[in-house]
């Protein structure tokens, strides 16, 4: 494990900006374009910020994730590099299973989100030193003793959670009062977004993931993405 820079007592800018003076060139941050992420972007852009953004592309996202990706891109003027799945390995687990293999059993589901997320995820962050996330700790049972900053095992790999002890409402005040794109899938009750045939929108009082793989009856549900290093 490589020693954790120390940003205690710094603000959100302050430890980014200490983080790309220790590691230049080497930290990357992923956007999903739900709301967290969109706040990071929002954060990362405004102070200019030399991080790279990158976002992965499984091939079946909403299309108002596309959109505001673009308008993400317009507002910021930025470049976020887009990460997708092996066309091969696709072609290969459609013909072999389909394509609603996922919802035959947690195995299925995990191989689909393997191929798609984990695959592309590994190859964003090749090179890189530290990993920025826009995970908050009361988002899921897993998440709930995350710090601000830890080492991913899996992904061998300093991450750094800036929003991880904001709650929604303060998620929500800052995309309010810095103008900032967001997914209007946030309005129509969808909590957590990922892929569309496997994202729902919640009743209040739902736990927050439970629009995400509804079928499955587990509670500390993930793609994959943030397990590598439990």
């Amino acid at each position: 494990m490589n020693k954790l820079p120390q940003i205690e007592g710094k603000s959100i800018v302050e430890s980014i900006a200490l983080l790309c003076e220790m590691y230049p060139g080497e930290v990357v941050f992923t956007t999903s374009f739900g709301y967290e992420d969109q706040v990071v972007t929002d954060i990362i852009c405004q102070n200019k910020l030399p991080v790279e953004i990158v976002t992965l592309d499984t091939g079946r996202l909403f299309e108002e994730t596309y959109k505001v990706f673009s308008r993400t891109i317009e507002k910021y003027n930025i470049h976020i590099k887009t990460y997708h799945p092996s066309g091969k390995a696709v072609g290969k687990l459609l013909e072999e299973k389909g394509p609603f293999s996922f919802y035959e059993s947690v195995e299925n589901r995990k191989e689909c989100c393997y191929m798609r997320k984990v695959e592309p995820l590994k190859k964003s962050l090749f090179g890189k030193k530290v990993w920025i996330t826009g995970l908050r700790s009361e988002q899921s049972e897993n998440r709930q003793t995350m710090a601000p900053v830890e080492w991913d095992n899996g992904f061998e790999i300093i991450k750094y959670n800036p929003l991880h002890n904001w709650t929604l409402d303060e998620v929500k005040q800052h995309i309010k009062d810095n103008h900032v794109p967001y997914n209007v899938l946030h309005d129509r009750g969808f909590v957590s977004i990922g892929c569309a045939p496997c994202t729902r929108a919640i009743q209040p009082g739902d736990d927050f993931r439970a629009g995400r793989w509804w079928w499955e009856d587990n509670s500390k549900k993930e793609c994959g993405l943030h397990t590598q290093g439990k």
